[in-house]
């Protein structure tokens, strides 16, 4: 599928990304390299796919995060990289994002920082949810690193960042806003 990679409101470039994998199979257009992620090299003026690649797997849920392959389970999706293009590559930590080319949005009606997301994919992180139930994917859960167990919850219109511990300090609790 074609994505354009986005920063906020400014096209950076076109991107062939393969849904099953969530890899990026090709730089199909450059638009405003200038605003392409910090560390991509460009070779002849493009963007090069194996940099790219590093940057977008860099933004998903790592494999060695605590309880991700029974997450992944229940979320039904083989790769943590397939979860990318299920919230677009929204996070809380940055502006970037895929927008598909077919049926484009615009940033302020589908960013996180403005708007509600699910708290489905967090509460599966969290081991709360059970299979078999409808879950919404959109959700910067989907873009959270680090091997602890974490979620993003909307509390009193604030974003919050629900961390657990790990032993022998294994509570839950709210450690940051974006």
């Amino acid at each position: 599928m074609i994505y354009t990679l986005m920063n906020k409101h400014t096209p950076v470039v076109e991107l062939n990304i393969d849904e099953d994998t969530g890899t990026i199979l090709k730089v199909a257009q450059v638009i405003h390299p200038e605003y392409l992620p910090v560390g991509i090299t460009i070779i002849n003026g493009i963007p090069d796919r194996k940099s790219l690649n590093d940057w977008w797997r860099g933004r998903s849920i790592p494999a060695s995060r605590s309880g991700i392959r029974e997450a992944l389970d229940i979320l039904n999706v083989s790769y943590a990289e397939q979860l990318l293009t299920k919230c677009y590559g929204l996070s809380l930590s940055d502006q970037y994002w895929i927008n598909p080319k077919e049926l484009p949005f615009k940033w302020e009606d589908i960013n996180f920082f403005h708007n509600s997301f699910s708290d489905d994919v967090g509460n599966v992180l969290f081991g709360q949810a059970s299979p078999g139930s409808e879950l919404d994917l959109l959700s910067p859960c989907n873009t959270s690193d680090g091997w602890l167990r974490k979620k993003w919850k909307i509390i009193d219109d604030e974003r919050w960042l629900i961390k657990s511990g790990s032993n022998p300090f294994r509570s839950d609790r709210c450690l940051q806003r974006p």
